[in-house]
């Protein structure tokens, strides 16, 4: 039998050695693992941005971080920077960081026009088009692009560069399309839903208090009949001012280019505005027709890069989003843009109804 153990009165018993030590330990081995990361994450994307030639990293003040990456190194001092334009075309944000479509283009631009190793760029469009204000502000950026840094951009059609996706491209000083290429769609496009008889079915009556006649306009709940004709006619005036504006857009663009590749390249025919009137062409057809200078692949693009930026041979680059803690741990923060799959193959934002669009009509609401 063990004798018990007798203390003197007052006396505390021994206190055992690791109360609370596996707590420090986790907290520790925790921001260990933290700034761990955070070193790799920085290691890698250092390493993102050689080229062969030492560190080639310029951080931009505002808008989102760039790395550039090389895409074919031919050993040459010049470059040729590659951007991508890819589905629907909108303002809508599409990062954790809120940067949206056109921001993160005309940063990549701006690293192409501040680059003056950087003699040309090709713009890679597969979009079908999107929103009409989103759809000026790129083809106003490349026009700027192209003024400001005397650097040509060449646009190298995809699967599909139609409507707002060929009016971002016709602002290129060189258009190339793949034969099979759907492309033209010009024309602009509003649609809302109607659902009054539906309502009337179910039972619903809906009452609606505003301050002026056309307040409701485009409303869903409205009898067709409610309709006033003065109403229609403004809406169809608005679309006939934008679709005014977006052939505008194709005079001018194609015409600076026919003039600034004379003798070589292609002017629109006579009687192109007879074929602005939505349908959608192939790239054959857009080639008779004018809307695009030369039928070919992104191989035949890069060729005409070089040729009209000068140089026998460059390395082709494009931009890449910096990663940031924000897109590796997208928990944090609710990303705002919902997409919806189409027979086009391209993942698209959601649209809206009511809003004017640049699109063929098979993908509007």
């Amino acid at each position: 039998m063990v004798p018990p153990v007798i203390r003197p009165v007052g006396s505390t018993p021994p206190q055992r050695r690791g109360g609370r030590g596996w707590l420090v330990a986790f907290v520790i081995v925790a921001l260990l693992l933290m700034v761990g990361t955070g070193l790799v994450l920085w290691m890698a994307s250092s390493l993102l941005h050689l080229d062969g030639l030492g560190p080639a990293v310029v951080r931009t003040s505002v808008g989102p971080r760039l790395d550039e990456i090389v895409l074919e190194d031919n050993d040459a001092h010049a470059k040729v920077a590659v951007i991508e334009l890819e589905g629907i075309i909108t303002s809508q944000l599409s990062d954790p960081m809120g940067f949206d479509q056109v921001d993160v283009l005309r940063a990549q631009l701006k690293r192409a026009r501040e680059d003056t190793r950087v003699r040309a760029v090709l713009l890679k469009i597969n979009s079908p088009g999107g929103e009409v204000l989103a759809s000026d502000e790129l083809n106003r950026a490349i026009r700027e692009f192209q003024r400001e840094a005397n650097k040509p951009v060449v646009a190298v059609m995809g699967n599909v560069a139609a409507s707002g996706g060929y009016y971002v491209a016709v602002a290129s000083r060189w258009i190339v399309a793949n034969e099979m290429t759907l492309t033209g769609s010009i024309g602009v496009i509003l649609s809302a839903w109607n659902y009054r008889g539906l309502m009337d079915k179910v039972g619903i009556r809906p009452y609606t208090y505003k301050s002026g006649r056309f307040k409701d306009m485009l409303s869903g709940s409205r009898d067709p009949s409610e309709i006033p004709p003065e109403e229609r006619q403004m809406l169809q005036a608005l679309i006939d001012e934008i679709f005014t504006r977006f052939k505008q857009v194709v005079a001018e663009g194609r015409g600076a280019a026919a003039e600034a590749n004379d003798p070589e390249g292609r002017r629109l025919v006579p009687n192109w505005e007879e074929y602005a009137d939505g349908r959608v062409l192939s790239g054959n057809e857009a080639y008779k027709l004018g809307f695009v200078d030369e039928l070919g692949n992104f191989d035949t693009a890069k060729a005409r890069a070089l040729k009209l930026a000068g140089v026998s041979r460059a390395n082709f680059v494009r931009y890449q989003r910096r990663l940031t803690f924000a897109d590796l741990f997208p928990l944090f923060g609710e990303g705002r843009t919902r997409t919806v799959k189409v027979d086009w193959g391209l993942e698209l934002p959601r649209l809206e109804p009511g809003q004017m669009y640049f699109l063929p009509p098979a993908l509007v609401p």
